[in-house]
């Protein structure tokens, strides 16, 4: 679970402790029965699976051009934005309206950009909707709670 709660991290810890559950499932292949072995190393396929899906979260992000593009727009929007909301309300309008306008529109922008930096780590327990890594603990007898 520390494991995944982290940006900065690979699988090659994982890879090493499959690789000895392998090595002493052949070890031992004698002791256990052909059933046995095949639940485990089917067992440990399937968490390798899980593992890399896990893994691929947050390696495939959005894009960066993706990110750099909102934050031109953010930046450059009010500039190009507030004088046709100007011209188009007129001079007889309040300014605070066409204040409120940019503003409101520029609070949307910056929410959404927001919002694509919380989707791509969804596992990191800093936004209110993500995956809650603590709450997926063993208990000492071996079952989840």
């Amino acid at each position: 679970m520390e494991h995944l709660g982290r940006y900065d991290h690979t699988i090659e810890d994982l890879d090493q402790c499959i690789d000895q559950v392998q090595n002493f499932v052949n070890e031992h292949q004698e002791e256990l029965s052909p059933r046995s072995k095949d639940r485990i190393l089917r067992l440990m396929r399937d968490l390798h699976d899980s593992a890399e899906n896990l893994h691929a979260i947050p390696t495939h992000r959005i894009p960066v051009s993706l990110k750099a593009y909102c934050l031109v727009f953010i930046y450059l929007f009010p500039l190009i934005y507030a004088p046709t909301i100007i011209n188009g309300v007129g001079n007889g309008t309040h300014p605070g309206i066409c204040y409120l306008i940019v503003v409101l529109t520029q609070f949307i922008l910056v929410s959404l950009y927001n919002i694509q930096g919380q989707l791509e780590y969804p596992i990191d327990n800093h936004g209110l909707d993500d995956i809650r890594l603590d709450q997926f603990v063993l208990n000492s007898n071996g079952n989840s709670s």
